[in-house]
């Protein structure tokens, strides 16, 4: 096999590819002054399995692009099979029509990804389940969920895991929430809220008993930060002794980072699905963990035509 990255997360695709002792394939992408992209493979592709990492994180629609455009460079150099390995799949929040005369986009760029040419996509965490039959190809889903469940059981004592209680942030992350509240046997509560209009959020109310317990908020993505603030705050008023989150795709649009500084959370634990800047990287309260080996093993899988589902038991 070959491992290509695009420009959207390098860290993480040499991540990849020390996990799978293989190198990258050596890629030319250029910007000209007008902003288009222009890519070259330096390397012969022909008859290769290609695995092309590239997550279409912001700037979203540069990344896409530039996922588009080497999907097609490697279909012209006779590459015998591409796998889109896309960790963050951007435009999943828009997958189904929430008006008259609105688009579904999630739609759209599994249609973009196909017909530039790619046999096969991998992604983790999709914002809704539904997405993967939006391609006309082979999708792979990955969960982080083994990732964190690794990381909870490394933090908190087997004691302190008795108190654990899983929270999902709204009523549509119930059935994520609770996979892996089964994998420690803890309960979980629900936070009902309701959207003014995009981009915010208002707590109705707690479902559950949260009181004495330590909460753990877990969803798919955080993106300016304020439902998953206001649910803390919530929580905390409810009588939770604390409250953290773990979320796979840390978009944090701003003022995220800010609000987080100013929340009830006492951390909030992200994927490196996406690349994050130094005002990410260097906040006391947010942590990375790495999906590099469970994306890694996913890939040999599919390289071997092995099963990826028995990742995940």
């Amino acid at each position: 096999m070959k491992l290509i990255s695009g420009t959207a997360n390098e860290p993480l695709a040499r991540s990849i590819a020390d996990v799978l002792d293989v190198p990258l394939t050596q890629v030319d992408i250029e910007r000209f002054r007008d902003q288009e992209i222009f890519a070259k493979i330096n390397e012969n592709v022909r008859g290769e399995d290609i695995f092309l990492i590239q997550p279409t994180s912001a700037p979203a629609n540069d990344h896409l692009m530039e996922l588009l455009i080497l999907i097609d460079a490697l279909v012209r150099a006779s590459a015998k099979r591409i796998t889109a390995v896309v960790p963050y799949y951007g435009y999943a929040r828009q997958d189904r029509k929430t008006g008259g005369r609105t688009p579904i986009s999630a739609k759209l760029v599994a249609n973009l990804i196909s017909k530039a040419g790619a046999h096969r996509v991998l992604t983790a965490d999709l914002h809704a389940g539904q997405i993967q039959g939006f391609f006309d190809i082979p999708t792979d889903n990955l969960f982080g969920q083994p990732v964190f469940v690794d990381d909870i059981k490394d933090r908190f004592s087997k004691k302190d895991r008795e108190k654990l209680l899983f929270v999902s942030p709204d009523t549509g992350g119930v059935v994520r929430t609770r996979s892996i509240a089964k994998q420690f046997d803890a309960d979980i509560a629900i936070v009902d809220k309701r959207r003014p209009k995009a981009g915010e959020s208002e707590v109705m109310n707690i479902i559950g008993d949260v009181a004495g317990r330590t909460c753990i908020l877990y969803d798919d993505i955080i993106d300016s930060g304020g439902t998953l603030c206001n649910a803390a705050k919530a929580l905390k008023d409810h009588g939770a002794n604390s409250v953290s989150a773990y979320i796979t795709h840390g978009v944090l649009s701003d003022p995220a980072v800010e609000r987080i500084n100013k929340s009830e959370l006492t951390e909030l634990v992200i994927t490196d699905s996406i690349a994050q800047p130094d005002k990410v990287k260097t906040c006391e309260r947010i942590r990375e963990v790495s999906i590099a080996t469970l994306m890694g093993e996913a890939i040999r899988r599919i390289a071997n035509d092995e099963s990826v589902s028995k990742l995940f038991g």
